[in-house]
Order: C-alpha cells, then sequence, then structure tokens
C-alpha cells in the first residue's frame, strides 16, 4: 500500500509514518508533503497514492484547498484537533478522521476501514465545502491543559497555560514557567510538542518550545535567522533555526 501524508509538523509526520510501518510493513510512504504548495505540485508529477492521510490545517492554508483544485482518486483520512462536535461532520461526510495526537489502535482502525472500503472499490463521496463549513462555527481545539510532574514520590501539576518555553539541556526536558520556575518533565519536546496549541506554542529549533507570549524581542539574525529574547531570559542564545524562520514569521501573524 502506498501512502502519501500531508503534515506540516515534522514530528507528527515522523510518528505516523512509523506507526504505519508498525502496523503494516508493506505500507510504503512515498512523500511528506507540508503544504498545499507542494502537495499541489507532487500529485501533478507522481501517481496518487492508494491513500492519504491529511492534517487540516497547514502553513498556508486548510488542506481542503488540495481536493478543491485537483482531481484526487485516493480515499483520504484527516487528522484533526478538532472535538467531537465537529468531528460529528466527519462521520455524515463519510470520511474517516483521528484525533490528535494519533494513537495506534485508532490509526489500525482506520487502515481496516480503508481496507473494507478497497476491497468493495468504494470511495467515499466528499463535499469538502459542507465539511469545512461545519467545522467552523463550533471548532474548539482539544489540547491538553495540565502537566503533571513528579518529585520523587511527590506529583505537581502546572497549567500549559503558565508556561514561558519549553527546553532541552543535557538531554533534560524542562519547562520554564511565567513566574520563573524550571521544572524538568519526562516527555521529550516531540511529545510535548503534539500536546501543544499551535497558535499557542511555536518549536523554534530541536532545543526550544515557546509560548507566543514569552517573546520579550526579536532581532534579524545572520543566514536568514531570527534570534529571540524571552520573559524570563534565558541565560544562552534562543535562536529559530533556518528551517523554521519562514513558519515562524507565519505563526507570529497568526496565520
Amino acid at each position: 500500500m502506498d501512502v502519501l501524508i500531508i503534515e506540516d509538523e515534522a514530528a507528527a509526520a515522523g510518528r505516523i509514518s512509523k506507526m504505519l510501518q508498525q502496523l503494516d510493513p508493506t505500507v510504503r510512504v512515498l512523500e511528506v508533503t507540508d503544504s498545499i504548495e507542494s502537495t499541489l505540485g507532487w500529485l501533478g508529477k507522481h501517481p496518487h497514492p492508494d491513500l492519504i492521510l491529511s492534517d487540516i490545517h497547514l502553513a498556508d492554508g486548510s488542506s481542503f484547498e488540495i481536493f478543491r483544485q485537483t482531481i484526487v482518486e485516493a480515499p483520504v483520512i484527516f487528522t484533526t484537533a478538532y472535538d467531537q462536535y465537529a468531528i460529528d461532520a466527519f462521520k455524515l461526510n463519510s470520511i474517516d478522521y483521528l484525533l490528535k495526537p494519533v494513537k495506534l489502535q485508532e490509526l489500525a482502525q482506520s487502515l481496516e476501514k480503508y481496507r473494507k472500503l478497497n476491497q468493495k472499490r468504494v470511495a467515499p463521496a466528499v463535499d469538502y465545502s459542507m465539511l469545512l463549513q461545519a467545522l467552523q462555527p463550533q471548532a474548539k481545539p482539544a489540547f491538553q491543559k495540565r502537566l503533571v510532574i513528579k518529585f520523587g514520590q511527590h506529583l505537581k501539576t502546572v497549567e500549559i497555560a503558565d508556561a514561558a518555553y519549553f527546553y532541552t539541556q543535557e538531554r533534560i526536558t524542562q519547562v520554564c514557567t511565567f513566574d520563573g520556575k524550571r521544572l524538568p518533565i519526562d516527555q521529550n519536546l516531540d511529545e510535548v510538542e503534539e500536546i501543544l496549541d499551535p497558535a499557542q506554542f511555536f518549536r523554534i529549533n530541536r532545543q526550544f518550545i515557546i509560548n507566543i507570549k514569552a517573546i520579550d524581542a526579536m532581532y534579524s539574525y545572520s543566514k536568514a535567522r531570527v534570534k529571540i529574547e524571552l520573559q524570563p531570559a534565558f541565560p544562552y542564545e534562543t535562536i529559530v533555526s533556518t528551517e523554521r524562520a519562514g513558519a515562524f514569521k507565519q505563526w507570529l501573524i497568526g496565520k
């Protein structure tokens, strides 16, 4: 089975790819595209895959635009961070969906649904305009609200809204809160990234995820990078990597 993954977060795409291989070693991930533009370009140059897994929100807009602008014969499984009410729209339109972060068992069920449809040679008829309209008025992000942190035998909760930034230092992941507390957490940054609201938090490089409210100042830096001063202050330079600089600027203006 040949699969195309449409996902603008590298960590999420990598996780989905690994789970696909775990569930079915014969799966071939043909490509991971991260935008409407790159996906349309790829589809225009290659035979269409057997199956597409697509996030709804990409850096340059809704992935529904892909299916409006070109004919896609492959079935699509959408991944979404929307709550149950919005997800009902997917059921009504005969589309399968996975709530992010994607779980192995749910992905297995979606693949089984695909196989049954494929055996019957049935392709769901989808009205993407109706689906988008159904999503917009009631879309509510379902992101984690708290972290549970262990201190020996003791447990403490930290509101994610109170997190100024997350970072990795000497292989330990820590959260810095707006009141200046620095606390070690069990998750790595890839795992942390998946539970955060991408409108509020952004991964500027491999070592750092920042809250937009923690930005105190920004400066142009070499090789199109951006230097950031954070509040609470971090003792070392915090730099938006060259690869993330473009997406970072889009994030700043709410795209």
